[in-house]
């Protein structure tokens, strides 16, 4: 899948901000074991975090950004 058809396939699917749930659940990972990544200081946290935007209390990830995110890895290795 090209960077741009996954973005596209993210951006119908999930809009264009992804919940914490929502981003554990595409990554295949439970909501408690990304969150508990997401505080290490790994390179996949710091990729992660880079992409958070928070509205009040609530956190979220950039669709668009995470696409990128997801295949740049799929490339890499």
């Amino acid at each position: 899948m090209t960077p741009d058809c996954l973005e596209q396939h993210l951006l119908e699917t999930y809009g264009p901000l992804l919940t914490l749930e929502q981003l554990a659940q595409l990554l295949h990972r439970s909501p408690g074991g990304l969150r508990f990544s997401l505080t290490t200081q790994s390179a996949f946290a710091r990729q992660i975090n880079a992409t958070k935007v928070r509205l009040g209390r609530r956190v979220y990830f950039r669709t668009c950004d995470m696409a990128t995110i997801m295949a740049g890895s799929r490339h890499d290795g």
